[in-house]
């Protein structure tokens, strides 16, 4: 199998998980990488490079795609990055034929929904920023090229992917580093997916996503962020108009990118 985005906080989370539980484990990012063990392959390719891309991909028989850019920044950027990076993905795995590909989405193409809501992967986006909006591609992306050329595509909704959780906001959508593997392993070895979409986020207690798509898909996670909400600073009463992308959502955090 193959990990895009291989250097990147995630990505080094699911190398060193599913390292010793493949025979060959393909790892792609644009900066330098050195192999662990013998079943590591490493590629030094920018995901713009599309034919570069369909060559690493020779031989694999799933992929997870974490590469692109990960936060708000110009929409060019953002669109090259993330769209064009996704779509070069997707025509190598449709030109090897690839059994299965996942693709990191986010949270955050439903950050204007209220925090009173509970989300379900079936309605509507509603991106808080440039960069939801670049995640909405993307899924749209994985769906054509499911329903168009027969690929089997998750898309895993990526809560905020963090060692413990370290602002409020978090005690709603912290996704630990055990629940991330969990969720990419069930996405991966799932049968008979054509096309899903789901959130990737702990069992939270506080969580505003529905999780069970992700329960079809073979994972149900373990951690909560409760555990950790004594140690974190209070900030008031959550308020019922409170958006779920908090700060994300605020109008200087995407302006300052325009």
């Amino acid at each position: 199998m193959a990990i895009t985005g291989a250097a990147g906080r995630i990505g080094s989370a699911v190398r060193a998980g599913l390292r010793d539980h493949v025979s060959r484990l393909v790892l792609i990012d644009r900066v330098g990488l050195t192999a662990q063990s013998p079943t590591e392959d490493v590629h030094r390719i920018d995901l713009r490079d599309a034919d570069a891309v369909t060559a690493a991909l020779k031989d694999v028989d799933a992929v997870v795609h974490l590469g692109g850019i990960p936060d708000e920044a110009p929409l060019p950027e953002l669109l090259d990055g993330n769209v064009r990076g996704t779509h070069n993905v997707l025509e190598g795995v449709r030109r090897q034929g690839v059994r299965r590909v996942v693709l990191a989405s986010s949270n955050r193409v439903g950050g204007f929904y209220p925090v009173s809501q509970t989300v379900t992967p079936e309605m509507p986006a509603r991106p808080d920023g440039l960069y939801g909006v670049s995640k909405v591609a993307v899924e749209a992306l994985g769906r054509l090229y499911a329903d168009k050329f027969g690929l089997s595509v998750v898309c895993l909704r990526i809560g905020s992917f963090e060692d413990a959780p370290s602002e409020q906001r978090h005690l709603s959508t912290w996704l630990s580093p055990r629940d991330a593997l969990g969720f990419i392993r069930g996405a991966l070895t799932a049968p008979d997916v054509r096309f899903a979409t789901a959130y990737a986020v702990s069992a939270n207690t506080r969580r505003f996503w529905d999780i069970e798509a992700a329960a079809d898909l073979g994972y149900v996670p373990v951690d909560d962020a409760e555990a950790f909400a004594s140690r974190l600073p209070a900030d008031g009463t959550r308020a019922a108009g409170e958006l779920q992308g908090g700060a994300y959502a605020g109008a200087e955090y995407t302006l300052r990118h325009i």
